[in-house]
């Protein structure tokens, strides 16, 4: 189970980089761009680490306030689910 974990949330971290890279560089070029909403979800389902790396890399939406401190919140919440998790299974042993 937390091989699977793993592996999905490194593929989703990587997409959600690769992601608000693209977006960035559609805002530079003027071209459709992703919708907030996508971008916030993408950091939802797991992405929130790749989401602040690229936003730090890009500079991009760094001063709306619901990504610059949403994003952290989101990271911060999935960590603590994970290290509440981890702790359920060490005392479940």
């Amino acid at each position: 189970m937390e091989k699977n974990l793993f592996i999905y949330l490194l593929i989703a971290n990587v997409i959600t980089f690769v992601i608000y890279g693209i977006d960035k560089w559609k805002a530079r070029h003027d071209r459709w761009r992703v919708p907030e909403s996508v971008l916030i979800l993408l950091a939802i389902l797991g992405g929130s680490l790749g989401a602040l790396l690229a936003m730090r890399l890009f500079h991009h939406k760094t001063k709306k306030n619901k990504f610059a401190f949403g994003i952290p919140i989101i990271l911060v919440l999935q960590i603590s689910a994970m290290i509440f998790y981890a702790c359920n299974q060490i005392i479940g042993k």
